[in-house]
């Protein structure tokens, strides 16, 4: 790799980084940890970055030459090999002297294959690291052992609403919901996050549908198809479209195969497997299981959802009903993400129906787009008892589109609250 290339790159983001306004998210950093960023394509990682860039030139602790940022989906460098990576270090040297000890910021590294050794090698010299990746498996357990648990793992997500509101100059006191005038504002606001979505990219865009959509391609394309030799492309855009349907129940991986065998179309189940984990490892997709199901059953029986309402609404003209439990999924798993070691997220499905449950929090949520109809009302509400009444230390929510009251159901209290409300508590 040409060093002069390196050294140009590398100056262009240090002039760059100088001239970026952001947002402050909630994420916040050791200054003294090296760290492994990891989500979905655009959903913020280098945004994180930046602010940590940022919040170390507003204090006075470094100056822009201070960072070594490269971003390997930059065209210039994109056949840079393993081998190769020295180089960046021995170019910034050159750059401003031997001495001269950067913060390094290495952009989607997972396009290097091999990388780990590098970025281990960095954190055993002494350097403070911070790696982005849109792919999950960059921190497999071969990977880790490799790094050596020299990282530190941060799930990053699109904006949450509270973020959303904030970057559009919404300012919410502890009193918001009884300014008439702030809440008309935040319902609003809603009404197009719901839709769209929180990747903030897409936020200044004309055609955000038309954005968003191109975004899908990418991730399907890019980070599923191309990083995973599929062969028969059509077959997964079948799968996640499928899944988009089935966003609101729970699907087997004998279901999903018979519905994509009668398009026509074959796939074994160890296949369909690999798909459905493509997908969760481009972050497109993650998965809930039923608290109640056997360990095996935990990993075939799930609910899955999409990363991203503005994602999922691609697949739909009136999707509303649907859009709305993924939000709170979307939501929920923010809070409470699962890994392949560590489940804090459910549903519930044993004599009861419950959406989601949180054990840790002792949270049980229903979520129906209104409660209006006596029946649906009924519904949802049997279920949440049956669950509280088995599970009495246990708190119990009804999310909606807009309604807001306290309904009372075989002696058990339910809290009935609009999403818009709930998202920002």
């Amino acid at each position: 790799m040409d060093k002069k290339i390196i050294k140009t790159v590398i100056g262009e983001k240090q002039q760059e980084i100088g001239r970026i306004r952001l947002l402050q998210r909630a994420e916040r950093f050791d200054e003294h940890a090296s760290y492994v960023l990891t989500g979905m394509r655009r959903a913020g990682k280098s945004y994180t970055i930046y602010q940590d860039m940022l919040s170390k030139l507003d204090s006075g602790a470094a100056q822009t030459e201070d960072f070594l940022y490269i971003n390997f989906e930059d065209e210039r460098i994109a056949s840079i090999e393993a081998r190769e990576l020295g180089d960046i270090l021995d170019a910034y040297r050159e750059m401003f002297g031997i001495e001269k000890r950067p913060y390094i910021y290495l952009d989607e590294i997972q396009t290097v294959e091999g990388w780990e050794k590098f970025a281990r090698r960095l954190t055993e010299s002494k350097y403070r690291v911070m790696i982005t990746g849109s792919n999950a498996k960059m921190l497999s357990r071969e990977i880790s052992s490799t790094l050596g648990g020299s990282y530190i793992r941060r799930d990053i997500y699109p904006f949450s609403f509270g973020e959303y509101l904030r970057y559009h100059g919404v300012e919410l006191d502890r009193n918001w919901a009884y300014n008439p005038d702030l809440r008309l504002t935040v319902v609003r606001h809603f009404q197009t996050y719901f839709y769209y979505g929180g990747i903030a990219e897409s936020f200044g865009q004309t055609n955000r549908r038309e954005w968003l959509t191109s975004l899908y391609q990418k991730i399907v394309l890019g980070d599923i198809v191309e990083r995973n030799k599929i062969r028969n492309p059509r077959v997964l855009r079948l799968l996640a479209r499928k899944l988009a349907d089935s966003v609101m129940q729970p699907t087997s991986l004998k279901r999903l195969e018979h519905i994509i065998r009668s398009t026509g179309d074959s796939i074994s189940p160890a296949v369909l497997k690999d798909y459905l984990g493509y997908m969760e490892d481009a972050y497109l997709t993650f998965s809930v299981p039923n608290l109640v199901s056997p360990i095996t059953e935990q990993q075939t029986l799930v609910k899955r959802y999409f990363a991203d309402n503005g994602i999922l609404n691609n697949f739909f003209v009136d999707g509303e009903t649907k859009l709305l439990e993924n939000l709170v999924a979307v939501h929920l798993n923010r809070r409470f993400h699962n890994t392949q070691d560590d489940l804090r997220l459910f549903y519930y499905n044993k004599n009861a129906e419950v959406d989601f449950c949180i054990p840790e929090a002792e949270l049980a949520i229903q979520v129906s787009y209104s409660i209006d109809d006596v029946a649906t009302c009924e519904r949802e509400a049997e279920g949440l008892a049956k669950f509280l009444k088995a599970f009495k230390n246990y708190r119990g929510i009804i999310i909606t589109w807009d309604t807001e009251r306290t309904i009372t159901h075989t002696g058990i209290d339910i809290e009935v609250m609009p999403v818009w409300k709930w998202l920002l508590l």
